[in-house]
């Protein structure tokens, strides 16, 4: 069977030239008689994996000296409790911006271990938009000030990071790591699952500056704590070993391609040519603010949402696959990270086209 286009948010389509590696590579990793899943994170050649992978990271983010790479397990999502368990330090509150369905995770976990100030909402547009900046109530005494760059359920993406002072900003870039240059500078923590924009599912990748380390109490649990990881090279206990390694093929492959400020020309073009298509068409509809309008992740409905299931079953036919949107919203949602050619964006537009001239 040919391949489709997989326009799934995560687990994620992955560049062809990587899988076509990985699978040159299963039975007998570079003259090891050995796949790397199973080889010993300890051994030479997966400490060499890791190292590249962590170099490639760095050289494409360009991220300071100044931070660790953590490559851990747990998903995003384990995320929500390890960042204030490590980055509260003694205070007892931290800022959260509400602009959808993560970022409302992350602020449900996180006020088991603190107070948590809700310093600006999109719930007032059904979170269709960002609030503006200027209207941001943030806290001088937050231990850190949490976002979501990009709600892939909703749909919303800020394109700029937020200016929060001096306090740090933290930031769940699952969904938008790797899309474009970001001025890792500018936060004090970073984390993304793997399973949208970088690799399989298993790999959470969290980047810290340096001075946020050591903070957490002695009461949080060793897994839990980043500083255990980061003085143990993420190798504390077996890291998520396959899906690092093509975590590190993937790093190769953006490389490749011209790096980060290519992936961004790209991933622009794919966004404005389907959204340019919505905004024409009578049959086919996107909710978002303009100015926050996503990248990656494109909802859609369609005029009439009796013919929902008619469209996803004809576009499976066609090769287009998850295209459902969310439970929580329905519709349909087109997911269109790095690895998603621009040809898989053209051929959606098509069909969209096609559907629209047969039953509107």
């Amino acid at each position: 069977m040919a391949r489709v286009y997989n326009f799934s948010a995560g687990p994620a389509t992955l560049p062809e030239e990587v899988l076509s590696r990985a699978a040159s590579e299963m039975l007998d990793y570079k003259g090891t008689g050995m796949s790397v899943m199973e080889m010993s994170h300890r051994s030479k050649e997966f400490i060499s994996i890791a190292e590249q992978a962590e170099a490639d990271l760095r050289e494409l983010l360009n991220i300071p000296e100044n931070y660790s790479v953590l490559f851990l397990q747990g998903g995003a999502t384990s995320q929500f409790s390890m960042v204030p368990l490590n980055l509260l330090r003694g205070r007892n509150s931290a800022d959260y911006i509400n602009t959808g369905y993560w970022s409302r995770k992350a602020i449900a976990e996180a006020k088991k271990f603190c107070e948590v100030n809700i310093a600006a909402s999109g719930e007032e547009t059904n979170f269709t938009s960002i609030p503006p900046r200027d209207e941001w109530k943030l806290n001088p005494e937050a231990a850190y000030v949490h976002y979501t760059p990009n709600e892939t359920i909703g749909g919303v993406e800020f394109h700029e990071v937020p200016d929060v002072g001096d306090l740090p900003l933290v930031a769940d870039m699952s969904s938008t790591i790797l899309s474009r240059p970001v001025d890792v500078s500018r936060f004090g923590l970073i984390y993304a699952g793997a399973q949208k924009n970088i690799g399989p599912a298993g790999l959470t990748i969290v980047i810290i500056r340096e001075d946020l380390l050591g903070g957490a109490s002695s009461e949080v649990p060793t897994m839990l704590n980043y500083e255990t990881h980061a003085k143990a090279g993420s190798m504390y206990n077996t890291p998520p070993t396959y899906s690092w390694y093509i975590a590190g093929l993937v790093f190769q492959w953006l490389k490749e391609q011209g790096g980060l400020e290519r992936m961004a020309e790209i991933n622009k073009r794919k966004a404005e040519k389907l959204y340019t298509f919505i905004d024409n068409s009578e049959f086919y509809n996107n909710p978002v603010d303009p100015a926050c309008r996503s990248w990656m992740n494109i909802p859609f409905t369609l005029k009439n949402p009796e013919l929902d299931g008619k469209f996803l079953e004809l576009a499976r036919e066609a090769g287009l696959v998850n295209l459902k949107g969310h439970r929580s919203v329905g519709g349909m949602r087109a997911s269109i990270y790095n690895a998603m050619p621009e040809a898989g964006v053209d051929a959606l537009i098509g069909f969209m086209r096609e559907f629209e001239k047969k039953y509107s």
